[in-house]
């Protein structure tokens, strides 16, 4: 099946009790038994729930992989995975992240021994070069938030599977309809469904696909153990929002593109990063393990920090906010939003400075986006 079926049909068959033609929510906390160890599947929700579960079927249907597991949030996702290590062992994590991913791995799993070494992930020899004895997990991020960088991951798939340790790769900005890690090479795909998957920003989740089964089996005895899952409601929301995935994705790929030519060409505009532009750094590595570019946009401008927070005020359609890859386009300032808690020097190291907005665009007409930007310029 294409994309776009698997993601309106995969796992998601008509309800055998009812016919219902949408999976129903399973809104309980435990299950009823036949007898003492006869159940129908499940037993309780934290375990089990019919309405995740045909999530996390689908999910890992339009990832192209063979088990799928749901959470909570994104961040959840990314701390069971996290779990899987121990005392002493040490990631090597592409430098541009997430703010709350670098918040989790130094600030709280630093706690725990567990250190993390940074690295410039444009090029793949840096991840090679920071491995020692103690490395058991590579994390990407590709496209990387905010400067949208790419990482090479068939390049560091190499290099993880030569050295026995496990890839994750946070596919989130690129949605499994752009890019698949692991047909690239990758061991373990992280998302937060908050994003692109769920789509109207009306939900929190996260995420993880893989298809080696021992790593699942272990994934899932944590995702148990440590209770992060996702309530029926919230697996129904991005249930329904993945079924549109694909004629969403297109619609924000088109926007950005617009948007970012448009802003490459502004007198008042410094510097623009979008894999789409020729001008991008790794536009050829963009072509090459990407279907298509994706709706995140950020650039920088030429008249300071004062400029730039006027300009972010003074948007009508984007919305400033946090969170990105609903239909609606958000407008955010990375330095003091979802950065703020990075340290000032690794802000430094990677660009995010205080002339720095990201743009998370949405799929209302392209043109008009454009006419709310340019007027925010002029001001």
């Amino acid at each position: 099946m294409e994309f776009e079926t698997k993601a309106i049909h995969s796992g998601q068959e008509p309800d055998p009790t009812t016919g219902a033609t949408i999976t129903p929510i399973y809104q309980t906390s435990t299950f009823t038994q036949d007898a003492l160890g006869k159940h129908k599947g499940y037993e309780y929700s934290r375990t089990g729930n019919p309405t995740r579960h045909v999530l996390e079927t689908a999910l890992a249907s339009l990832e192209g992989g063979k088990y799928g597991l749901c959470f909570a949030s994104g961040l959840a996702a990314t701390t069971t995975v996290l779990c899987m290590l121990q005392a002493g062992d040490e990631i090597v994590a592409g430098d541009d992240l997430y703010g709350g991913t670098i918040r989790l791995f130094s600030r709280v799993f630093s706690n725990f021994n567990i250190k993390t070494n940074y690295v410039n992930g444009t090029n793949p020899k840096n991840f090679e070069d920071a491995i020692t004895k103690n490395t058991k997990l590579i994390w990407l991020e590709t496209p990387t938030n905010p400067m949208l960088r790419l990482c090479d991951i068939n390049a560091v798939s190499k290099i993880s599977k030569s050295k026995n340790i496990i890839l994750c790769v946070d596919n989130t900005f690129a949605s499994p309809y752009f890019q698949k890690p692991l047909d690239l090479g990758a061991d373990i795909v992280v998302h937060s469904t908050t994003k692109y998957l769920g789509g109207h920003s009306d939900v929190v989740g996260g995420a993880i696909i893989l298809n080696n089964k021992d790593l699942y089996e272990k994934v899932k005895f944590y995702q148990n153990a440590i209770g992060g899952t996702p309530g029926a409601f919230d697996s129904w929301l991005i249930l329904r929002g993945i079924k549109t995935l694909a004629a969403r994705m297109k619609k924000h790929s088109e926007n950005a593109q617009k948007i970012a030519e448009f802003l490459e060409k502004h007198p008042k505009v410094k510097e623009v990063y979008y894999p789409g532009l020729k001008s991008h750094p790794q536009h050829k590595l963009a072509k090459e393990q990407m279907s298509g570019f994706g709706g995140m946009v950020s650039f920088k401008l030429k008249d300071g920090k004062e400029f730039t927070k006027k300009v972010i005020e003074s948007t009508k359609l984007f919305a400033l906010a946090e969170s990105l890859g609903g239909v609606e386009s958000l407008i955010n300032f990375p330095y003091l939003m979802t950065h703020v808690g990075v340290p000032p020097e690794h802000k430094a190291r990677l660009g995010i400075t205080e002339d720095l907005i990201r743009l998370s665009v949405g799929i209302e007409d392209g043109n008009d986006l454009i006419d709310d930007l340019k007027k925010a310029l002029e001001n």
